[in-house]
């Protein structure tokens, strides 16, 4: 917690509003400033009780309450829908506001703000933080000193991430198109406004390139024209290493503005021959953040420099501006231009998006529902069922670039309850195989636990007639068995799950609760355990394989593991062979090959005769994996190369499956001949299937057909 200040705001007590992410920044900011906090007040009760007890604070159960209990400045932390309403509310109360950006969400409901305070005499200050960033205060004192000439354009690149969905009601951010615009967009415009004069024009462009899922655009561009001269704006959920930059170009140099890195730096024109002033400027440009930023990083380790010190330094204006009856640092009327071109572009998107939902209807009853079908396996058995003349309907997250016929798109994600409820509504049979593939522990837990906890749910109000759920062959134990012995449905469970990692403890969660349910409530499900699947969009030399280094292929240990491989054809063929069976007390069947190669083995039919192949030694990764358990756990965190995962990803077992038989299941293109193709040598027949053609285009005939 920053240290306080000295108490020289004896005069106002402050309330909060909304207990989200941003609330315990604006609590420092008021405890540096020697702000008493009355306290806080949410609608969610488990997100007010967090704060209080993390501040000490006292929970009130309204603005009513809290004004009542002394608070006669409220910060509006709620979400931006809500600003306008609130506010009003408040400043009826008798209450000076600071509210975050954007102030509303329309220009009339800004009009409406600025009547009411005035009315009452009070104050409104909006949270363009950024202004007060040091960085950026610094910038704006080179740009009005006239150092870099005449200012031309600006130009703004920040990408950014939100925290993790951990499941439940979707949190604002994904409710609607144009949001990520209004949170963060909002801090370019008032950015262009301060540097290049009153906005003029704004034109945006976005797209959804799938940094982020669950936003209808995660890719957005604005070009903004001002008064004295042009703007542009990269916002982006998809552009790594995470940036914060503004870049202003005027007529006598150019600054670069590093808001993460805590830099800036200038090119600046010079008199000298145009050769010595670029090696200037090079120079200039390369040092200045070889200087800046690790005094920077002193300065925030030391707290001289604060997470988001751009609010700490408003928020002692706003109050210094309330005790001096003095003008606040952001008014009203500087916000509701800001709301006028941010609204322009964001219910642009809105408009966009809701014109490509139009099409995604759901039939009052489907056959089959298909989750994660924008994955791989996924994907494949959508296609499956397609090619059979089935219609299907698909649940994903983001709207498909093209609609496919006899395919219902249901959108939203598996943590989503009511997302999941709504895309099994009237569906008679659901293929399960979506999961988080990335990610940490509460994307796994999201995804792959809530989200099965979700499809259960759902499929016992709605009477689904059957359950697919696709599990994995990691909730197995590989270890914990002597060298070859086969590894099949009878394997135990992994005992050290968390120790395995994030996917094979959701994987393994997952499959419990299947099959937990459906002991309880007699659904009859189904649990397919598919091996390490290639084909389709899954390549077959993976780092369970080898890895790439430049021209070499690098194998962990001697190259003598066995895996458990399994083509994506004859896969799908299992998950439509059990949709189809009279299976349905939810009995487990391992979806593997019988032919069990070693590592070395396909590397030989997979490599030119000429590749170079190293083996890593496997005493020395056992050292490097001790190493990086005993580093990572000074820092309280999971090694990703921990011992026992070691110990299980390089077991030596054989596997098998002993329940296939109960589907009919056998692979028909099988992985020798799989690889084969892949290599495209003539293979000729199996199982009495010709098997010709490129493996993405291999024809297995249904053994079960489904309804239509």
């Amino acid at each position: 917690m920053p240290d306080k200040e000295q108490n020289h705001n004896s005069l106002y007590r402050a309330g909060l509003i909304g207990a989200g992410y941003i609330c315990e920044f604006h609590v420092a900011a008021l405890r540096r400033a020697g702000v008493e906090v009355v306290g806080v007040c949410d609608l969610d009760a488990a997100r007010a009780q967090a704060i209080a007890d993390r501040y000490s604070l006292k929970i009130y159960p309204s603005a009513k309450e809290l004004a009542a209990a002394g608070a006669n400045v409220m910060h509006v932390l709620t979400p931006p829908d809500t600003h306008a309403r609130i506010t009003i509310e408040l400043l009826d109360l008798g209450c000076h506001v600071l509210v975050e950006k954007p102030l509303a969400l329309d220009v009339e409901d800004c009009l409406q703000i600025e009547r009411k305070a005035q009315e009452k005499g009070l104050s409104v200050c909006v949270n363009h933080s950024l202004l007060f960033d040091p960085q950026v205060r610094k910038a704006l004192k080179i740009v009005q000193s006239g150092k870099l000439g005449k200012i031309i354009s600006v130009d703004i690149l920040r990408s950014s991430v939100y925290p993790p969905y951990a499941g439940g009601a979707l949190p604002p951010q994904y409710r609607t198109a144009g949001y990520p615009f209004r949170d963060l967009g909002v801090h370019a415009l008032y950015l262009f406004e301060a540097l290049l004069g009153k906005i003029e024009k704004v034109s945006g462009n976005y797209k959804s390139l799938g940094g982020d899922p669950n936003l209808a655009f995660d890719e957005w561009r604005a070009q903004v024209q001002c008064e004295n001269g042009i703007g542009q704006f990269q916002l982006s959920w998809n552009v790594r290493p995470m940036q914060s930059q503004i870049i202003i170009q005027g007529t006598k140099g150019v600054m670069r503005v590093d808001l993460f890195l805590m830099f800036n730096a200038s090119r600046k024109s010079t008199p000298l021959p145009k050769a010595a002033e670029r090696i200037i400027n090079a120079l200039t440009d390369s040092l200045k953040p070889m200087v800046d930023v690790p005094i920077g990083v002193w300065r925030f380790l030391r707290k001289k420099t604060l997470p988001y010190h751009g609010l700490q330094d408003l928020v002692k204006e706003f109050y210094r501006s309330l005790e001096q009856r003095s003008a606040v640092p952001v008014s009203v009327s500087d916000a509701s231009r800001v709301v006028k071109w941010t609204e322009h572009v964001a219910r642009e998107s809105e408009a966009d998006y809701a014109r490509k939902l139009e099409p995604l209807t759901l039939s009052a009853e489907v056959p089959v529902l298909v989750t994660g079908a924008s994955g791989a396996l996924g994907g494949e058995i959508v296609r499956r069922l397609r090619s059979q003349g089935t219609r299907v309907r698909i649940l994903v997250r983001r709207v498909p670039d093209r609609l496919e016929e006899r395919v219902e798109v249901a959108l939203g994600d598996l943590g989503d309850p009511s997302a999941v409820d709504r895309a099994i509504r009237g569906a008679k049979l659901v293929i399960h195989a979506g999961a988080a593939m990335k990610g940490g522990w509460i994307e796994h837990q999201c995804g792959t636990i809530r989200g099965t906890q979700n499809v259960l749910d759902a499929c016992l109000k709605h009477g689904v007639q059957k359950l697919v759920h696709i599990s994995s062959m990691s909730v197995s134990d590989w270890a914990g068995a002597p060298a070859n012995t086969p590894l099949d449905e009878n394997s135990p469970l992994e005992p050290r799950a968390e120790e395995r990692g994030s996917y094979t403890r959701a994987k393994l969660e997952a499959e419990k609760l299947v099959s937990s349910f459906v002991k309880q409530h007699k659904i009859p499900a189904v649990i397919l355990r598919p091996g390490q699947i290639f084909g389709g969009r899954i390549p077959l030399l993976t780092g369970a394989v080898a890895r790439r280094a430049g021209r070499r292929w690098i194998v962990l240990g001697k190259g003598d593991v066995r895996l458990p491989l399994v083509y994506m054809d004859d896969v799908v063929d299992g998950v439509l062979l059990a949709a189809s069976s009279p299976l349905g007390d939810g009995q487990i069947v391992q979806l593997v090959d019988e032919f069990n190669p070693t590592q070395n083995e396909v590397l030989r039919l997979m490599l030119d005769a000429d590749a170079r192949v190293a083996h890593f030694p496997r005493p020395l990764l056992f050292a490097l994996g001790k190493f990086s358990e005993i580093v990572l756990g000074l820092l309280k965190r999971q090694s990703p190369l921990s011992v026992y995962r070691l110990r299980s990803g390089l077991a030596h077992r054989t596997f098998r499956s002993v329940n296939a038989n109960l589907l009919g299941w056998k692979p028909r293109v099988g992985a020798q001949e799989a690889i084969a193709l892949l290599r495209g040598r003539p293979v000729g027949r199996k199982n009495n299937v010709a098997v010709e053609e490129t493996p993405a285009a291999v024809a297995v005939a249904p053994q079960g057909q489904l309804a239509q």
